[in-house]
């Protein structure tokens, strides 16, 4: 019952929204700011959960070394500075508002793009006027703490991973070692055979450390760089919310109110044949061709920047089941 009277309140406020804006003279300065965050908070949390997803993958596969180099460093990464910035649109919509006064007012909001930009360049926000150039008291020293910290993720994203592979491997050579100088010394053989069985101690034991190394390079500069291009990517939905808005107003305004306008007596004659080029116009274009339009660039946002986050492609082959595979496979191993 909550839900539901949560989301009657929420369809109903974006009505109001929407019909007080049509009369304001900020219509589309206020459209355009508003569908804008509102893609970029979209984006953020999708991503956010991309990345909590990868957690439970290692933990199913029991890769511990990946959650602690790899899970950790992106999670705050993308905390740190992304969903911070998130935490900022938030704050600039319930601190400023028309009656706020000097300082709160809105001529006085100071941006949210260039107090990101100036915080991730390390470079101080001027102050305009009697406006302060923050949202907050201390928020310069916070947003360098912040960057540091993200800063900080990428090596230990590139370097702890192959380095603990590098230790782990040097740790099982000297119990190698250990194990043939005690079979040189008792003659048993066993044990070598144990250790020299192939068993791989990591899911990297067969790699080079070179390649490893170059992997794991690749992998941290496409988070990094994928972090700002894929949350830029999702300003997508601000464009189709933006085009489709439009092409309703000019279905509207210049066919359907075309009809309305009439005055004569034949006017609902009129009326009748326009409902019937609009209501045409609106399925085709704004249903069809706007749905698929839709539905293609979500689509995109899921396979490549949600699903680049915890999804490797990785497993096993699919391999369709036939009683000709298994009596072959059965006819060889008796055969052997």
């Amino acid at each position: 019952m909550q839900g539901i009277l949560i989301q009657s309140a929420s369809i109903l406020f974006g009505r109001l929204l929407y019909f007080v804006l049509q009369i304001a003279e900020n219509k589309i300065q206020f459209l355009n700011a508003y569908k804008m965050k509102v893609s970029i908070i979209i984006g953020v949390l999708h991503m956010v959960f991309g990345v909590s997803i990868s957690y439970w993958n290692h933990k199913f596969f029991q890769q511990r070394i990946n959650i602690i180099c790899e899970f950790i460093p992106q999670i705050v990464f993308m905390i740190f500075l992304f969903f911070y910035l998130c935490i900022l649109i938030f704050h600039k919509w319930t601190s400023y508002w028309a009656n706020g006064g000097v300082e709160a007012g809105p001529h006085c909001a100071p941006s949210v793009l260039i107090l990101f930009i100036n915080m991730v360049l390390f470079k101080t926000t001027e102050q305009v006027g009697d406006c302060e150039p923050y949202m907050y008291g201390g928020q310069k020293d916070f947003q360098r703490f912040l960057v540091v910290i993200a800063l900080m993720c990428v090596p230990w994203l590139m370097f702890g991973k192959p380095y603990l592979i590098y230790k782990h491997r040097q740790l099982a050579h000297s119990k190698m070692n250990n194990i043939a100088e005690g079979i040189n010394n008792e003659g048993d053989h066993t044990h070598l055979q144990m250790a020299d069985s192939g068993i791989p101690l990591s899911e990297h034991e067969n790699e080079e450390f070179s390649e490893i190394m170059i992997h794991q390079g690749i992998h941290t500069i496409e988070y990094v760089l994928g972090c700002v291009s894929n949350t830029a990517s999702y300003l997508r939905l601000w464009a189709l919310s933006l085009a489709h808005a439009q092409l309703s107003e000019v279905l509207w305004g210049m066919v359907m109110c075309i009809g309305l306008g009439q005055t004569s007596w034949y006017g609902g004659i009129i009326l009748y044949f326009i409902f019937a080029a609009w209501a045409t116009l609106t399925i085709g274009i704004l249903v069809m061709m706007e749905g698929l339009s839709a539905f293609l660039h979500t689509l995109r946002l899921h396979w490549v920047e949600f699903q680049n986050k915890f999804y490797c492609g990785q497993g096993y082959p699919f391999a369709p089941f036939s009683f000709e595979i298994i009596l072959e496979a059965t006819a060889g191993a008796e055969g052997e």
